[in-house]
């Protein structure tokens, strides 16, 4: 099986948004982050996935079976959740556990007990006693009980703080590192994926504007903090912020030879400034892949 997961031209209209022809492609072994502003198609583009909303055009298949025809055998292999938990919030662990296993034909409850120890989780917690870290660990052991090969989370580390966060990121390394699993999830938390992620992709407005290894994504460009603020190099950059001591802003990789003839030396940026920068463009037109 070479891909977990593939999205090809998918397509969902509404009045005042619309995907347009979104595609990527997951596999075993990968965490993919996928990151956009508030509002970009994240959560739309993962409810698509699991047919959770009607889409126009499109394809997607999950271990290289179609997600429409063969829905039911595929969600006994794909661990979802959205952001937040909040059905059943007076029922424990134990009880929404109880539940959820009648719908997974190779759910082990021996197995949820074994990871809700090794999390930290107390079944017999009601929902809302749990905090958001909580929240995420109980979907992950859900997830891992019914041996999901693949788990699609939506903005599972959002509101955590970052030593929850950290524990979280640890979680995502140790299910995907035997090769046989992979992870979506989507973040506005750029950190994040610093830490842990071999992928990304990104979407803009309904588009995706890159799909790829992250290492790829990141060495496209470089950061340029120019203290001596040169007028004459403002039009190449991307996108820039003019400041009281110095003008900051993202590059192309293929600009970086001209800054340093200039004695401007640009850096690796990391991906909250590749992401601010992006989005600060003007248009499309502006990102360079």
């Amino acid at each position: 099986m070479e891909t977990i997961l593939s999205v090809s031209h998918l397509c969902k209209d509404y009045p005042s948004f619309s995907l347009k022809d979104v595609s990527f492609d997951i596999k075993p072994g990968q965490i993919m982050g996928f990151i956009g502003r508030n509002g970009a198609g994240k959560t739309t583009t993962l409810k698509s996935i699991m047919n959770l909303v009607h889409y126009e055009n499109g394809e997607i298949k999950a271990f290289d079976k179609d997600m429409t025809e063969f829905e039911l055998e595929n969600k006994q292999r794909i661990g979802f959740a959205l952001s937040e938990l909040n059905y059943y919030p007076n029922k424990s662990i134990r009880q929404l556990m109880n539940v959820t296993k009648r719908f997974y034909k190779n759910f082990d409850e021996k197995k949820f007990n074994e990871v809700c120890n090794l999390f930290n989780l107390d079944v017999n917690k009601k929902l809302e006693e749990l905090s958001s870290g909580m929240k995420v660990k109980y979907s992950v052991a859900i997830a891992l009980s019914h041996k999901a090969e693949l788990l699609i989370l939506d903005e599972p580390t959002s509101g955590l703080d970052p030593v929850s966060r950290d524990e979280i990121l640890d979680i995502f390394r140790s299910i995907v590192k035997n090769g046989d699993r992979a992870i979506l999830f989507s973040t506005h938390i750029t950190s994040d994926l610093d830490k842990c992620a071999t992928n990304i992709t990104y979407i803009h407005n309904g588009s995706i504007i890159f799909t790829g290894e992250k290492k790829q994504f990141v060495d496209s460009y470089l950061f340029v903090n120019d203290k001596s603020k040169n007028k004459d190099l403002i039009n190449e950059y991307i996108a820039y912020k003019e400041l009281d001591d110095h003008i900051e802003g993202l590059i192309d990789i293929s600009k970086k030879d001209l800054f340093v003839k200039n004695n401007i030396n640009p850096v690796e940026p990391d991906l909250e400034q590749i992401m601010i920068y992006l989005e600060r463009s003007h248009n499309n037109e502006s990102f360079a892949l």
